[in-house]
Parts: structure tokens; C-alpha cells; sequence
């Protein structure tokens, strides 16, 4: 039986190929993570770029075990709100509506260039010019625009309507006014020049050369914040994961200052109390018992974001705030945002789980270089207090969190998720369908999910609706949707157990995955 070499699951089949062909090549799970990300700048444009941020959760082959950090950093200095060039648009989900900030005032300073490279240095065994070579010709040459991608655009639309620059380079070949369309071929020729430049002369062009005064020209104050010493000071952090077991078993999350991890682990900490008992999946007490625990959850972010953004969060797992938030819960039930995700395992032992985003991007381009800078800034799931709330120079804190589960059983889940404040509530729910629910790596991706926020409880099709009849009366804002939708995430998932592989790709977001 011919040996396997590993597994891969990412949001787009290139991206996917991109990693498979370099696994085959003999690279490990990181060039493979580093190639896949590359492609997935020109393939799916709108959840992720190079000028946005990231984390690598990086396992090797000896157990060691790293988060990458290269998230995206607040400015050192502020420009006062009212010279900002800082405005709103609605990206519609087909059932849900939410509100971002777009324009240079909602820039933060991007680290996936920095990220990539340091990850290249630190991990990887094949040449950069090797790795990003597939994005390289897949901007050059044209991909052909598929419908997931397609229905993207559509919803951000209002972001590229407001660049001459971004429709120019998005824009329908086919119908004049619209972003390009289903079967059309996109092609980035400036994009696949910068990369070429970038490859060749490192990253100090990014944040200490041309390409960083570029930048800052479009970005500049009074219309924005950042400055070259914002491009110059950026550093990428490397830190310990977050580890906590559940049921016995063991999980490795993104440590703070990332609030995701940490609220996955509270969540997980409050089901844990309730011992041994699961209710069965989809049933009202599961539905019940989950929303429960979700709007928890937060109740318990915002709460500590108020008191203390970092050290707030930290104290989310001390005994004393689970017994709190374990009596709210109990008491009730008496009663009864732009990211794409890379998991890769290879035959090494290497597990690398990638999760990027640039929010929904700021509608700036860097001019000449087809990139598009972040609005992280403007999003209001990372400034709970507010969009001018923010203290300089510090890591925004994301809600994403790449992460690996090692199960009694001796199977190996790399895991993370796409999907803004959803993030956390699609990672809870997969952990949740494989320990609790005994699911394979695909049923738990695959199953129907819940996200109850504000007050809402929003629920997937695929569950019984006769539930949500019985739950009216505990929770009468219900929007049922009637369809698999990525605003519930996209959870892209790999899994190992004693050489065997398999991968998930989430079908919400045009999710792939391939076995070698």
C-alpha cells in the first residue's frame, strides 16, 4: 500500500494544487501552508492580501509547537476622526447586513509580507522563487473567476465601486459597471511583477523601500494614520499557544493578545462542567444549550474588552469568572468578516494551519502593485469600543485562531476558520461535532451551524425546524436561513491518524481538500 504524504484543505482548489504540488515536490507542511497562501492572494482576492495580516500555527515534527503572529499592528500615532477619510458601506450576506468602515482611515499597518517571509526563513525548506512561482503565473497568465468567488465580489462590491484603481482591476471584462463575473478570467500582471520584485529583493521593500512609500502616499494623514516608522517598526511575534484540554482531550489554540482563542477555550470550559452529558446533536437542548454558551461567551468578551483589552481576556479562564458565567447559564436554560484558512499535515509529523484575512479591505490600493490595504480599522468586531477607541501601537486583537486537537485516540485535527465574529462560534461547533459527537473530519466541518450575537440567534439550514419552534419562546429573534452560507464561517480542516489522512474543505466558503 503505497505510504500517503500528507493532507491538505484550503478555500480554493489552486490554492489547494499550489500546496499538493509542493508536498509532492518533497516540501514540508510550511512551504506548502507558505505557496498555498501566496495563491490564495490572486485567487481569492477579497478575503485575503498582501497587504492584510495573519497567524501560523506552526507544529514540527519533534512537537514543538509555535504560534506565528503577523497580525496587523494599530498606528503610532493618531489623526484626529474628523479629517478622516472614514466611511461606511453594508456588505449584504443574502439574510444578514453588516456595516464596515472603509478609506485610509481605517488602515492598520499589514504584516502578511514580514509574516511570510519570517515563516520562509524560520520553517520551510524550499526556495521562495519555488513557492510563490504558482501565484506568480496564475496572475500573470489569468485564473478563471468561479462562482463562490464571484458571489463574493457581490457582496463587497461597494468596497471596489469606491476605488477607480480596484474596478479597474476587478471590473467585468463582459459587463461594463460590474465586478467581474463567473467564468470570466481575472488577470493581476502588476501584482505578478511585485511578486517577482518581492522574491528577489526580500521584504525590506515592503516596509523600508518603495512599495512602503507608496503606501504611506496614499494613506497619509489627515486622511490616515500611518506613517513609514508605522511600515519600519512592524515586527512579527512569535509566542506559545494557548493549551487547555477538554474532555480529555487536547487543544492548542492563539494565545492573547487574539481574543478568538481565548473564547473558544471559555466556552469549552463552561460545557465542560456539565460532565459527561451531550445532548443529541440537534435536538432543542443541544440547539438551547449551545446558543446558551455562545451568547455567554459574548457577554463575557465584551465585558472584559471594556475593563481591559488584553488583561480583561485573560482572565476569562480564572475559576472565579467560569463560576460566574456557569450560574448565568444554568439559570437560563432551567427554562429550556474577509478571511480564508490553510490546514496541512505532511508525512514528517509537520501540522501547519494558516488563517489570513484583510478584513473586508479598505477600498485603498497601493498604487502600481495591485494590492489592497486592510480596513481593520473599520471593523467593528475588532473595536468593541469603539472605531476611534483604539490605543497606538499595539496588535489588533483578531478573532482568529488556527489551532490543532489531538484526540485519546491518537488522531490529529489541524483546524482553523474564516468568518469574522463567526470565527469563534464555526471552531467551537467543529471541536464540538468530532469530541462530543464522535463526527469524521468532514461531518464536523459539513454539519449545520448556529451563531446567536446581539441578541439573535442566526441558524443554518439542515436543522429540524420544529426545534426552533419549541425555542421561540426562549429566543424569539430567530433568523432561519435557508441555505449553507459562508457568514457562518469557512473551517477548512485536516486530519491524521497512524499515516492515514483526510481533509474537509467547508463548503460555505468554496472549501477543497486532497489527500497525497
Amino acid at each position: 500500500m503505497r505510504k500517503q504524504k500528507g493532507a491538505v484543505a484550503a478555500g480554493h482548489p489552486l490554492s489547494a494544487e499550489t500546496a499538493e504540488a509542493i508536498l509532492r515536490d518533497g516540501g514540508n507542511a510550511f512551504d506548502a501552508a507558505v505557496g498555498a497562501q501566496f495563491t490564495a492572494f490572486i485567487v481569492e482576492p477579497v478575503l485575503t492580501s498582501l497587504g492584510g495580516g495573519g497567524f501560523l500555527f506552526a507544529e514540527k515534527a519533534n512537537g514543538k509547537q509555535l504560534i506565528y503572529d503577523f497580525f496587523v499592528q494599530t498606528p503610532i500615532q493618531k489623526t484626529e476622526s474628523g479629517s478622516l477619510d472614514f466611511f461606511p458601506i453594508n456588505a449584504d450576506f443574502g439574510g444578514a447586513e453588516q456595516e464596515y468602515r472603509i478609506g485610509a482611515g481605517s488602515v492598520a499597518t499589514p504584516g502578511m509580507v514580514k509574516g511570510l517571509f519570517r515563516i520562509h526563513r524560520d520553517l520551510c525548506s524550499l526556495p521562495l522563487k519555488r513557492l510563490a512561482g504558482p501565484a506568480i503565473e496564475f496572475a500573470r497568465h489569468g485564473v478563471k473567476m468561479n462562482s463562490f468567488q464571484s458571489s463574493i465580489f457581490d457582496i463587497v462590491r461597494p468596497i471596489y465601486d469606491a476605488s477607480e484603481q480596484a474596478s479597474k482591476i476587478f471590473g467585468s471584462r463582459t459587463s461594463p459597471g460590474e465586478l467581474i463575473r463567473e467564468g470570466e478570467i481575472l488577470r493581476q500582471p502588476e501584482m505578478a511583477n511585485l511578486l517577482e520584485i518581492l522574491i528577489n529583493e526580500g521584504d525590506k521593500l515592503f516596509y523600508e523601500g518603495e512599495i512602503a512609500k507608496s503606501a504611506v502616499s496614499v494613506i497619509h494623514t489627515p486622511e490616515g494614520h500611518l506613517t513609514l516608522k508605522d511600515f519600519r517598526r512592524y515586527k512579527v511575534e512569535c509566542r506559545a499557544p494557548l493549551r487547555l484540554t477538554y474532555k480529555n482531550q487536547d487543544i492548542a489554540l492563539n494565545p492573547p493578545p487574539a481574543t478568538g482563542g481565548m473564547l473558544i477555550g471559555f466556552a469549552l470550559k463552561l460545557l465542560d462542567s456539565a460532565g459527561d452529558y451531550v445532548p443529541e446533536f440537534g435536538s432543542a437542548k443541544y440547539i438551547a444549550q449551545l446558543a446558551e454558551i455562545q451568547r455567554i461567551t459574548d457577554s463575557a468578551r465584551i465585558d472584559s474588552l471594556a475593563k481591559n483589552k488584553t488583561a480583561g481576556i485573560n482572565q476569562l479562564l480564572d475559576e472565579s469568572s467560569l463560576k460566574l458565567y456557569r450560574e448565568q447559564i444554568s439559570d437560563r436554560l432551567k427554562s429550556f468578516r474577509g478571511t480564508t484558512q490553510i490546514s496541512i499535515a505532511d508525512d514528517e509529523g509537520n501540522r501547519a494551519s494558516l488563517t489570513s484575512s484583510n478584513g473586508e479591505g479598505s477600498g485603498v490600493m497601493i498604487p502600481g502593485t495591485g494590492i489592497m490595504l486592510n480596513n481593520m480599522l473599520g471593523e467593528a468586531d475588532l473595536n468593541p469600543g469603539g472605531f476611534h477607541g483604539w490605543k497606538p501601537d499595539r496588535r489588533v486583537s483578531s478573532m482568529m485562531s488556527p489551532g490543532i486537537l489531538k484526540m485519546n485516540n491518537g488522531t490529529d485535527v489541524v483546524f482553523g476558520s474564516g468568518g469574522s465574529n463567526r470565527i469563534r462560534t464555526a471552531i467551537l461547533q467543529v471541536l464540538l461535532n468530532l469530541i462530543d459527537h464522535k463526527m469524521s473530519v468532514e461531518d464536523a466541518v459539513n454539519a449545520p451551524r448556529l451563531h446567536f450575537e446581539g441578541g439573535k440567534l442566526n441558524v443554518e439550514a439542515g436543522f429540524d425546524p420544529d426545534v426552533f419552534r419549541e425555542l421561540k419562546q426562549l429566543y424569539p429573534n430567530q433568523k432561519i436561513w435557508n441555505k449553507k452560507s459562508l457568514y457562518f464561517g469557512g473551517a477548512h480542516s485536516v486530519s491524521v491518524r497512524n499515516g492515514t489522512y483526510s481533509g474537509a474543505g467547508d463548503v460555505r466558503r468554496g472549501g477543497v481538500s486532497s489527500v497525497l
